[in-house]
C-alpha cells in the first residue's frame, strides 16, 4: 500500500477513535468518573507494558530509571494528564459532549499562546486573528450565559500544558505513556481496591462493566499506535488538517446522538471558535507545508487525547 495513504489511514483511525471516545465513557455512567479514571490508569499501563515488550523496547524505559529529571517530569505530566482525562469522562458523563469538543478545537490557539508566554515564540498576523477570534467566543459564551465554559476551557489548558512538559521531556509517546501510568498505578489501584472492599464498586461484579473498565487501556493506547504510524508516514500539515476531526465527531454526537443543548448563543460561541481554526489551519499548512517535501515530518509525536 502506499506509504501516504497507509498514513492517511492510520490517520484516520486515530483521529476519529479519540472522536469516538465519548460513546465509550458513556457505556460506564453506573460508575462514578473518578472510577473510570483509575481503571484507565491501570489498564492503560498493563496494556502499554505488554505493547513495549512486544516491540523489544525496555530500554527506554530503563534510560528514564536512569534520569531522575526525565521522572520528576513524567510525575508532572502524568498528573497533567490525569487531571485532563477526569474532567474528559466527567464532563462527557454529565451531558457535556458538546463543550468538550469545544476544548479540543481551541487547544492549538492554547498551545500558540503557550509558546509565546513560555517559549518566547512570536505571533504570526494570522495566529493573532485566529486567537482572537476563539477569545471573541469564549467571551461571547460568558456574556451570553454567564459562565466559562470551564470543562471545556480545563481540558483545552491540561492538555496545551501536557504537551508542553512533554515537549520539554524528550521521551518516546508509549515509553512515556508508560512511567505516567505507572507513577499513577499505585494511588489509582489502591482506590479500586478501597472501592471493592467497600462493595461500591461495580467491577467484577458486572460483567459487561468490568470489560468496558479493562477495554479502557486499549482504547486510550491503541490509538496513539496509530497516530504514531500516521506521523511517520504523513506530512505534518496533514496532521494538523486530521486533528479537527476528533473534536467534529464529538460535536456531531453531542449534538446529533446525544441532544445536548445547542441554542443559537452556542453557535454563535462555536461560530467564532471555527472561524478562529479555519484561520489556523491556514497558517499551519502555509508555515508547514513548503518545509515538508518528503515523508516522515515527526518521527513519534508527543499526543495523547481525553
Amino acid at each position: 500500500m502506499n506509504p501516504s495513504l497507509s498514513g492517511v489511514l492510520f490517520g484516520l483511525a486515530a483521529f476519529a477513535s479519540w472522536g469516538l471516545l465519548p460513546a465509550y465513557w458513556k457505556q460506564m455512567q453506573a460508575a462514578v468518573p473518578f472510577e473510570i479514571l483509575c481503571h484507565r490508569i491501570v489498564w492503560s499501563c498493563v496494556f502499554v507494558f505488554a505493547i513495549l515488550c512486544f516491540q523489544k523496547r525496555g530500554k527506554e524505559v530503563t534510560q528514564i530509571f536512569k534520569s531522575p529529571g526525565q521522572l520528576k517530569g513524567l510525575m508532572l505530566s502524568g498528573s497533567l494528564i490525569a487531571l485532563n482525562w477526569f474532567v474528559y469522562i466527567w464532563a462527557v458523563n454529565s451531558g457535556r459532549v458538546v463543550e468538550t469538543s469545544l476544548g479540543y478545537y481551541i487547544n492549538p490557539m492554547i498551545n500558540v499562546l503557550l509558546g509565546f508566554a513560555l517559549l518566547g515564540e512570536r505571533f504570526t498576523r494570522l495566529q493573532c486573528i485566529s486567537v482572537g477570534f476563539a477569545l471573541t467566543g469564549v467571551i461571547y459564551s460568558l456574556l451570553a450565559y454567564g459562565a466559562l465554559p470551564l470543562f471545556g476551557l480545563t481540558l483545552a489548558v491540561t492538555f496545551a500544558f501536557y504537551g508542553y512538559c512533554r515537549k520539554r521531556i524528550q521521551v518516546s509517546p508509549m515509553s512515556g505513556l508508560f512511567m505516567e501510568t505507572l507513577i499513577l498505578m499505585i494511588p489509582a489501584l489502591g482506590y479500586i481496591l478501597f472501592l471493592m472492599g467497600t462493595g461500591r464498586s461495580l467491577f467484577l461484579k458486572d460483567i459487561g462493566m468490568s470489560l468496558w473498565m479493562v477495554g479502557a487501556g486499549v482504547v486510550t493506547s491503541l490509538p496513539l499506535l496509530w497516530f504514531a504510524a500516521a506521523a511517520r508516514r504523513l506530512k505534518l500539515s496533514t496532521i494538523g488538517i486530521l486533528q479537527y476531526l476528533a473534536p467534529s465527531i464529538a460535536f456531531v454526537l453531542g449534538v446529533f446522538v446525544y441532544k445536548e443543548p445547542f441554542s443559537i448563543h452556542s453557535l454563535v460561541t462555536f461560530g467564532f471558535i471555527w472561524a478562529g481554526v479555519i484561520l489556523y489551519t491556514l497558517e499551519f499548512v502555509k508555515h508547514h507545508h513548503p518545509r515538508e517535501a518528503g515523508r516522515g515530518a515527526v518521527a513519534e509525536p508527543k499526543q495523547d487525547r481525553g
